[in-house]
C-alpha cells in the first residue's frame, strides 16, 4: 500500500542582508572598507567626488509577508558614505499575518557622516511592514536621514482600506539616546489619514533627521522655505527633525528636495532626480 504525505505549500520568502563600510584614505577621500550581499539584497557602487556612493537594490522586486531586508552601514572615523535606492521599494499584499521585516543599522564614527537617502516606500493594499532604523552616531559625527512613505498611488487611484505599517528610529549619540521616534497604521489608513488632527486627506508622509554640530544653523532656512503641511524642529542640541504631510509623491518630493539640497550640501544622489 503506498502512502502519501500531504504538503503544506508555503508561499516563497525573500531574504537580503548586506554590509557595507567605508573609511577614510590619507589623502581625505572616503574609500570601500567593508562589503558583504546575500540574498536579495544587492548593492551597486557608483562614482561620487566626497563620498563612497551606493544604490541599493532589493532584487526580488518588492516586499511581501515574511520577507526580510536588514543593511547595516558603518562610516569609519572621518569616512563619508552616501545611500540612495535605486526606485521607490513596494510593500505588496501579504497572504497571511506575517509582516515583511525590514531591520536597518547605522553606525558613524568620529568625524565621519552617513547620508542615508533611501526614496519612496509605497504601502499597498494589504501590505503588512514593520520596519526599523538604529543610529549609532559619535558627537562630532553627522548622519542626514530621509525616510518617505506612500500609501498608495493616487495617480494610479488605489485606496489603502486595509495594511498594517510600524515604524521607528533610534539615534543614540555616543551611546546616550537623543531621539527616538515610532509610528504605527493599522487598519483603514485612508480613513485615518483623512482625519484633520492626522493627515488631512495626505496620502504621503516623510521623516528627516540631520544630526550635526552646525543643525541648528539650518532651522531657520529650511523652516522659511517649508510648506503648511511641514514643519522643523530643534529637538536636541545638534539634532534637527523635518515632518512633512503631501497629498502624493510628487508634492512630498517638491517639499523633501530643496530640503535634502541644503542639507547634503547639494550632494543628493542622482537617482532622485530622475
Amino acid at each position: 500500500m503506498t502512502h502519501l504525505t500531504a504538503l503544506t505549500t508555503l508561499p516563497p520568502r525573500s531574504h537580503g542582508k548586506l554590509t557595507i563600510a567605508a573609511k577614510a584614505r590619507g589623502d581625505g577621500v572616503s574609500a570601500l572598507a567593508d562589503l558583504h550581499q546575500t540574498g536579495s539584497a544587492k548593492i551597486l557602487m557608483t562614482p561620487a567626488r566626497d563620498a563612497v556612493e551606493g544604490v541599493i537594490l532589493n532584487t526580488s522586486g518588492g516586499l511581501t509577508g515574511g520577507d526580510t531586508l536588514s543593511i547595516a552601514a558603518t562610516a569609519q572615523t572621518g569616512a563619508r558614505l552616501r545611500l540612495t535606492t535605486q526606485a521607490a521599494e513596494r510593500v505588496y499584499r501579504t497572504a497571511d499575518d506575517t509582516n515583511a521585516r525590514v531591520r536597518n543599522i547605522v553606525t558613524v564614527e568620529a568625524g565621519g557622516r552617513v547620508d542615508w537617502l533611501p526614496q519612496e516606500t509605497i504601502l499597498f493594499q494589504n501590505g503588512a511592514l514593520r520596519r526599523s532604523l538604529t543610529i549609532r552616531m559619535a558627537s562630532d559625527a553627522r548622519v542626514l536621514v530621509v525616510e518617505p512613505v506612500l500609501f498608495g498611488r493616487l495617480a494610479m487611484g488605489e485606496v489603502v482600506t486595509q495594511a498594517r505599517f510600524a515604524d521607528s528610529l533610534t539615534l543614540e549619540r555616543d551611546g546616550a539616546l537623543v531621539f527616538r521616534d515610532a509610528s504605527t497604521l493599522n487598519g483603514d489608513i485612508t480613513a485615518i489619514l483623512d482625519k484633520p488632527a492626522l493627515g488631512g486627506g495626505a496620502r504621503a508622509m516623510a521623516l528627516v533627521v540631520f544630526a550635526a554640530p552646525e543643525a541648528e544653523a539650518h532651522l531657520g532656512p529650511i523652516r522659511a522655505m517649508l510648506p503648511s503641511t511641514a514643519g522643523v524642529s530643534l529637538v536636541q542640541d545638534g539634532v534637527l527633525v523635518l515632518r512633512a504631510l503631501a497629498k502624493d509623491g510628487y508634492d512630498l518630493r517638491r517639499t523633501l528636495i530643496p530640503v535634502l539640497d541644503r542639507l547634503s550640501g547639494d550632494a543628493l544622489p542622482r537617482s532622485w532626480r530622475l
